[in-house]
């Protein structure tokens, strides 16, 4: 098989984590653990190569991304270097990109240059690079700037993986544009290996199928990186909170009031760094009207549980590229992502993920 030529956008923590995890596995040789595929449609990890990559921090544009991917606010390091990336990461527009918590973290560049010039370099880097899949790793409330770059996907041919809760894969006009196009995307918003919202749904999904009915849940989840902290920003907040929620309430055989599920983020705390800590309860009642509670603490490190994910979805979207398949990519979509065109059981996503991937493996 040949390579994966992946262009990211946004070279923050989810990305560098992404960048470090894929040269952890080709230094180590390491195939047994955190992987759910070690082969999608003849791809492996090592066949995944950076080929461009964009961004708005002045300590970031203009180095190659094996020196951007170190650079602060970014607190991943698992290795300490990473080799064949070497692309210079390119000036991005802002747009609604940077909120107003993180703009001192960030640093944006001063006095940008027009949009549509921005846009042109970009999509002759994309082309001069030979970039195929594009990964969405902007920050949460990033809408116009998420659109700008569904865009530019569409415009270069690229796939499109689109990491955060803004809705491009699950939105019908959007998603019928790629159909139009015959050009994949996967969204929207990206699970976690062993995440709250996945432990919450299948925790959940556990009590329905035992014949209980849960009264009311809730989810709330610290961290201490700039995801955290861009998410004070309440404006920002909506769309993750839909997203999240929805997750939980499509496992239910009832939908819980509003008043009766909380599921989100709820506060930055800076020590925390990139570990994130998710509590969970579920209240209910069982045999004979009898109440029951559960009660749950999960600690992970936020960007491993991202990273994980994000290498089969671009290996799903290339080979879906391979077999000239577009549109939202309904089965990937439901497995790894948290607001997919179609909400499916864990179980019955997986199943149907595998059949995907063997059919078209052929």
């Amino acid at each position: 098989m040949g390579k994966i030529r992946v262009g990211i956008i946004g070279v923050g923590n989810c990305a560098s984590a992404l960048v470090q995890g894929i040269e952890y596995y080709k230094t180590t040789g390491e195939s047994e653990i955190g992987l759910m595929h070690q082969e999608i449609g003849g791809y492996r990890l090592e066949d995944i190569i950076f080929t461009s990559a964009f961004d708005v921090g002045a300590n970031k544009v203009g180095q190659p991304l094996s020196e951007a991917i170190y650079k602060e606010p970014n607190l991943v390091k698992w290795v300490p270097k990473v080799s064949d990336c070497d692309v210079i990461v390119k000036e991005s527009p802002i747009l609604d990109g940077v909120g107003i918590y993180v703009e001192n973290k960030i640093r944006p560049i001063p006095n940008q240059r027009p949009v549509d010039v921005l846009r042109r370099e970009i999509v002759d880097e994309i082309k001069r690079s030979k970039t195929e899949v594009l990964v969405n790793y902007l920050p949460v409330g990033s809408q116009l700037a998420t659109e700008f770059w569904a865009d530019v996907a569409l415009e270069t041919g690229c796939g499109f993986v689109n990491c955060i809760p803004v809705f491009i894969a699950s939105n019908k006009t959007w998603a019928d544009r790629f159909a139009g196009k015959g050009i994949p995307v996967i969204g929207d918003d990206i699970k976690a290996v062993v995440g709250a919202t996945i432990v919450h749904r299948a925790l959940a999904k556990l009590c329905a199928d035992r014949g209980t009915v849960v009264d009311q849940t809730y989810q709330i989840n610290v961290g201490g990186n700039t995801d955290f902290l861009n998410l004070k920003e309440v404006e920002r907040l909506e769309s993750k909170k839909i997203s999240k929620t929805e997750a939980v309430q499509s496992v239910l055989p009832k939908r819980l009031p509003e008043d009766k599920i909380y599921v989100g983020p709820s506060d930055f705390i800076p020590q925390l760094g990139n570990t994130k800590i998710a509590f969970i309860k579920i209240q209910g009642r069982m045999f004979a009207n009898i109440p029951f509670t559960i009660e749950l603490r999960l600690e992970v490190d936020d960007k491993a549980n991202s990273a994980g994910i994000a290498v089969d979805a671009i290996r799903c979207c290339k080979l879906a590229l391979d077999r000239g398949i577009g549109g939202a990519l309904v089965e990937a979509s439901a497995w790894l992502m948290k607001h997919p065109p179609k909400q499916m059981d864990d179980n019955e996503a997986k199943k149907m993920l595998e059949l995907w991937i063997a059919s078209h493996s052929k």
